[in-house]
């Protein structure tokens, strides 16, 4: 009790200028421990330096994207590749990408692949997270098994190919969907912090008549936001970025997700249908729409990941510790 008053009494404390204390600002670096040393200034001077060469490793080659897709044909030429000065900016390249055609459609492609893949995978992730987090729930034990087994063991590349063909979803976007749409680790992960809420808070519940669904809709997920948030992220990005699905059960065209329209470019396999023609005519740089392309591809996660970013530490760590 002592030890409480005084810790309450030096909180209360009024500051040197007579006022009371001021409470730390939330950037504030938190209160060093006594048995640490206090950095040196050629510590701090390293140590800001590692950053700042890490931050510029990250930045530079996206600066060099963002620049030679908004150069001229002639800046392009001038600089012999890639532009890391600009010069004559100009939005040819966005303009023609957005104005129709493959790209804009295989932009949609994506959006929707998107949307609807990370709202199903969490649907299914969530319900069965929760199901094994249950002790007593039925079979939980087995079915923990055989995902673990599934995380080291898999049929193969053409197992899995002659299944979705067998299904009849080639040439479908659910083929884009279904073959990738649970994460044993996810769900390992979601699996963890459902484990870490108060069983007493969900038997009280029950008490009180809630089944189920509603202490799943109710309690566990208002308290879940963080690794939810996190884990919605990790399957929209997969979505976003993933191509591979596409490439083997797609053959139209007019089909393709953004990330595959890109590779075409990268590669030179095929332009766009409009975009051909400006090519040759001069009108557009090929590697400007290559740029453009990747600027379009990377926009959606570069902004998405900043209002995620502060609920990774607990939604990972908290999942992963507890679990």
């Amino acid at each position: 009790m002592t030890a409480v008053r005084e810790t309450t009494t030096a909180r209360q404390a009024p500051s040197a200028t007579g006022g009371p204390a001021r409470r730390p600002s939330r950037w504030a670096a938190p209160p060093r421990p006594v048995w640490e040393e206090k950095p040196s200034r050629a510590g701090l001077a390293g140590k800001g330096l590692v950053l700042l060469l890490a931050c510029l490793g990250i930045l530079f080659p996206l600066w060099i994207v963002v620049v030679t897709s908004l150069s001229s044909r002639k800046a392009i030429d001038e600089a012999g590749g890639l532009v890391m000065i600009p010069t004559d900016i100009t939005f040819v390249a966005y303009q023609e990408l957005l104005s129709g055609g493959q790209v804009t459609r295989a932009a949609l492609v994506s959006i929707g692949v998107t949307l609807v893949g990370t709202l199903f995978s969490m649907a299914v992730s969530v319900l069965c997270a929760y199901g094994l987090s249950r002790s007593g729930s039925l079979g939980h034990r087995w079915i923990l098994m055989v995902l673990l087994a599934t995380m080291f063991f898999s049929a193969g590349l053409i197992p899995t190919y002659l299944l979705v063909q067998s299904l009849g979803l080639t040439d479908s976007y659910l083929a884009l969907i279904l073959p990738s749409a649970i994460s044993v680790f996810n769900i390992l992960v979601l699996r963890g912090f459902f484990m870490g809420i108060s069983q007493e808070l969900i038997d009280s519940a029950r008490i009180d008549g809630a089944g189920d669904v509603r202490i799943l809709w109710r309690i566990v997920l208002p308290l879940s936001r963080a690794v939810v948030a996190v884990i919605t992220l990790f399957y929209a990005v997969g979505y976003w970025s993933a191509w591979f699905n596409a490439s083997l059960y797609l053959n139209d065209q007019d089909m393709l997700p953004l990330q595959n329209v890109m590779i075409q470019l990268v590669q030179k396999q095929e332009a766009p249908v409009g975009l051909g023609q400006a090519i040759k005519t001069g009108e557009l740089s090929g590697l400007a729409v290559q740029m453009a392309v990747m600027v379009m591809a990377l926009l959606p996660v570069a902004v998405l990941s900043p209002f995620v970013q502060r609920h990774f530490k607990k939604g990972m760590l908290t999942g992963a510790v507890k679990g």
